[in-house]
């Protein structure tokens, strides 16, 4: 089932990277959370509770930026659990100005299900999180 869930992560980046946003959203489970408090002061930082509000957790980030791209630097196994690091690029709609940063995941699965999507601060973070090492 590990190998599955990698897979499953991965089409997560590759069906967003092609604009199927619905793609993402048949691998959550209905009681999804993400777990978002990785930049002090930033006022999406929270935990969302159920398919709608991550939805609008991350449709709130999409709305705000066009030519959204995501390079999986590397995602690793952690059995129930997958780490995950990602360089995002995109560029404002109102600004136009280019941006990037990556960022680092920890996908928690049961049954072939999405049912926690925890951002942290390092890639050392996300691999502790899912009981792996650098």
């Amino acid at each position: 089932m590990s190998q599955e869930n990698v897979e499953i992560v991965r089409e997560q980046f590759e069906a967003t990277n092609r604009r199927d946003f619905a793609r993402p959203m048949a691998d959550w489970a209905e009681d999804i959370e993400v777990v978002y408090r990785i930049k002090e002061g930033d006022i999406r930082s929270g935990t969302y509770s159920g398919r709608e509000a991550v939805g609008e957790f991350f449709g709130s980030w999409f709305r705000e930026f066009r030519r959204v791209q995501f390079e999986l630097l590397e995602i690793r196994d952690g059995g129930d659990s997958v780490a995950v690091a990602a360089r995002h690029r995109a560029q404002g709609k109102r600004t136009g100005i280019e941006v990037g940063d990556d960022f680092f995941y920890e996908y928690r699965l049961r049954g072939g299900k999405i049912v926690r999507i925890t951002f942290h601060l390092s890639w050392s973070g996300a691999l502790e999180a899912v009981g792996l090492r650098e």
